[in-house]
């Protein structure tokens, strides 16, 4: 699998708007505690990084998508689809992508 097949698939793994909204909250908080480690210059910040990244994450996927997460089967690509769909969704792109995938919710 390409990536642009893999970004049409990580999209319809995360077709309701609950389950993005709480990656959205994952990845922001991840990349808080990066700061934070730079910032305080304390290592701690890095382990609680991916708590905070993918709790959130896998819980919706649990809760509102029932389906296991990217993650587990593409960890790289799915940690940049990510950063991605955040990017998107900021930059106010992701109906646009979720449309070209055909992902009405």
């Amino acid at each position: 699998m390409k990536y642009p097949e893999f970004w049409l698939r990580y999209l319809g793994a995360h077709a309701d708007p609950r389950t993005r909204a709480l990656h959205y909250l994952g990845t922001a908080g991840a990349l808080a505690c990066v700061a934070g480690a730079v910032l305080a210059n304390d290592w701690r910040w890095l382990v609680a990084a991916p708590l905070v990244g993918y709790g959130p994450a896998w819980l919706a996927h649990a809760a509102f998508e029932h389906n296991r997460p990217e993650t587990f089967s593409h960890p790289i690509w799915s940690l940049v689809s990510d950063f991605r769909m955040l990017g998107l969704f900021l930059a106010g792109r992701l109906a646009g992508e979720l449309r070209r995938a055909r992902i009405e919710r």
